[in-house]
């Protein structure tokens, strides 16, 4: 018979199929397993209304074959099968989709056959790792089968041939291996499984093979066993998805065992997450909470995001925009029928059903961790351990544009408490007339509890929440106010407990010994920006407080990631004016001033150390210890 042309730019097209349209050449098992799929479930919708069909879906099957010898994949099924008619209209015409013309002729009644092509090009990337396929195809209710040929843009031949009963054998003769290309490696029954699992785990009808097996031989002796290798036909696939079963239906077990399967964990996770939903697209998700953090979560090699499925047939492996930055350490997969692929179906050509279902998912999340936090704080506290940072992250973030959905999430260290206790807490436990929340920042829970700056708040009963990471005073200030109570740093020189400085106010301090501080300024120069009288030390002679905008651990930050460029805090002395050290240096100041300098560039550098912050010169410290010492 006569070589025909395909009814399109057939040369130009094959080409793109094989070199542009698809990521990955092992895609292309995926895409003749969903095709026979289709044809099953046609031939099911057809038996729902033609009962000379006798066949019900438990009957339908895909086969996959191998032949290593003469390097041929064979992919059958005995769905609805082609005729002459069929094959011309779909594999004559490059991208003619027969499953797309089957949606249009049944409606919405097409939701109950899981059909899954759109474009029908589907059948082609067969191209990238085929030079040359047969098609022998049979229809439901006729006679005559057909053999339909090709070895790529030169065309196709169409003949009858014999088959036994309706159904559809696509036969691939695998190309040659090349040094970069592996397409034996299609041959392998290990590597066929494991495409199986990966794209097709879930498409509704049994995917068998035959697979090669060892065994101890019977009678075998026990000190010497002999083995031998036998052939049994198994089914690859799962078929039933368990996101598709109604939650209370499914075993604890059963979704520990499908998370640590799925996403290579070896503990069971902290939370599961099921979600159906339908109105403006319709889909279902399965989340999971980690109860561990991943080794690499918080460096560039980890990657966010969820599988996404459609109609049980994998389409992304990791779809980070279906999860907000501040939820990137969810695990899951979403399925839905309601997507609009491009015609690789490895991405979207929209994002708008992509879009309604991050926001569904992100609220989804955010709901049961408050439900978690709530009712089983224990476990919320093992979840923060985890993964609060993140959250901190995304509340800094956009500018703070989630700050009001994540503020309730937010967890840190009470001073009082001696744990992480939320915003809400921390507000229900304020005492009457308190405007603010204090805060300390430093590197460690014990460092901060030591600073002397916080002695007059602890003192008073005032309970501190202690910031011990990087982002968190970030967050303070995306934040600015909570519940109408702003944060306030308990380092500060505002941070006084009221009480106490209405009984021994501060500001007489300034003019009475206004002549020291001027000559602690003159003495330190530009070291520090100013000298003041201290509202917040009690037992101490010193600290250092930082000017606004730029807190001390904020300038360790940027220290760290950007030593070249690094903004420094403004240095502001404190000194305690009723402390004895001071009296020392006052009485120094009149009556020895070379002597008050060093006691300045002493009770500088303390100040320092107690900030955390470097000693521009650790040795002329130690030698004027030493000099004051004798």
């Amino acid at each position: 018979m006569a070589k025909r042309q395909f009814k399109a730019e057939s040369k130009r097209l094959l080409d793109l199929m094989v070199n542009s349209i698809y990521t990955h050449h092992e895609i292309f098992l995926r895409e003749i397993i969903s095709n026979a799929s289709d044809a099953c479930d046609k031939l099911c919708y057809r038996a729902l209304t033609d009962q000379d069909v006798g066949l019900g879906r438990k009957d339908f099957k895909i086969e996959i074959k191998t032949d290593k010898t003469g390097r041929i994949l064979t992919v059958s099924d005995n769905g609805i099968g082609m005729d002459k008619e069929d094959l011309e209209s779909n594999l004559g015409v490059i991208a003619s989709s027969g499953t797309f013309q089957f949606r249009q002729e049944v409606g919405d009644d097409a939701k109950n056959a899981d059909v899954i092509g759109q474009f029908g090009v589907g059948f082609y990337s067969a191209f990238m790792v085929a030079d040359h396929i047969s098609v022998v195809t049979k229809k439901y209710g006729s006679d005559t089968a057909y053999l339909w040929q090709s070895s790529g843009a030169d065309g196709y031949t169409v003949t009858e041939c014999e088959r036994e009963s309706f159904g559809t054998d696509v036969i691939m003769h695998l190309r040659p291996d090349t040094d970069d290309e592996k397409f034996s490696e299609f041959l392998e029954g290990w590597r066929l499984q494991e495409l199986v699992r990966k794209y097709s785990d879930y498409i509704r009808f049994p995917i068998r093979m035959e697979i090669s097996k060892t065994r101890k031989k019977e009678d075998s002796p026990e000190d010497h066993p002999e083995y031998e290798t036998y052939a049994e036909v198994e089914t690859l696939n799962s078929m039933i998805p368990l996101w598709q079963r109604q939650k209370s239906k499914v075993k604890k077990e059963e979704y520990d065992k499908f998370y640590r399967d799925k996403f290579n964990d070896y503990a069971e996770p902290q939370r599961v997450i099921a979600v159906s939903a339908e109105g403006a697209v319709t889909y279902r998700a399965l989340l999971f909470v980690p109860s561990q953090q991943p080794f690499n979560y918080y460096s560039k090699d980890f990657e966010s995001g969820l599988q996404l499925y459609s109609n049980g047939v994998l389409i992304m492996e990791k779809c980070a925009d279906l999860l907000p930055e501040h939820f990137r350490f969810v695990r899951g997969v979403v399925d839905s029928a309601d997507l609009s692929l491009n015609i690789s179906r490895e991405l979207l050509q929209h994002d708008r059903q992509l879009k309604v279902i991050a926001a569904n998912l992100d609220k989804k999340i955010r709901a049961d961790l408050q439900k978690m936090m709530k009712d089983e704080p224990e476990e919320y506290a093992k979840f923060w351990k985890n993964f609060g940072r993140q959250l901190k992250f995304g509340v800094v973030s956009d500018y703070g544009a989630k700050k009001e959905e994540l503020q309730d999430l937010l967890l840190f260290y009470s001073s009082t408490e001696k744990k992480p206790v939320s915003l809400a807490d921390y507000i229900s436990r304020m005492a009457e007339g308190q405007e603010s929340i204090y805060y300390a920042a430093g590197e460690t829970v014990e460092a901060i509890d030591r600073l002397p700056q916080l002695e007059a708040l602890k003192d008073a009963g005032t309970e501190i929440l202690y910031f011990t990471e990087d982002v968190d005073e970030f967050a303070a200030q995306a934040l600015m106010t909570y519940q109408e109570k702003k944060f306030l740093s308990a380092l500060s020189g505002e941070a006084a407990p009221k009480a106490e400085s209405e009984e021994a106010p501060k500001e007489t301090e300034e003019d009475d010994h206004k002549a020291v501080f001027d000559f602690v300024k003159e003495a330190l120069g530009e070291q520090i920006k100013e000298v003041r009288a201290s509202k917040i030390l009690k037992s101490h002679p010193v600290c250092l407080t930082a000017g606004p905008g730029l807190s001390f651990e904020m300038e360790k930050y940027f220290a760290a990631v950007q030593p070249e460029q690094a903004p420094k805090a403004e240095r502001i002395l404190e000194l305690n004016a009723a402390h004895p050290v001071f009296a020392a240096l006052e009485k120094a100041v009149t009556e020895d001033p070379e002597k008050a300098k060093k006691y300045a560039a002493l009770l500088f550098n303390q100040a320092l150390l107690i900030a955390g912050l470097p000693l521009e010169d650790p040795s002329g410290y130690t030698d004027l210890v030493c000099e004051l010492l004798v």
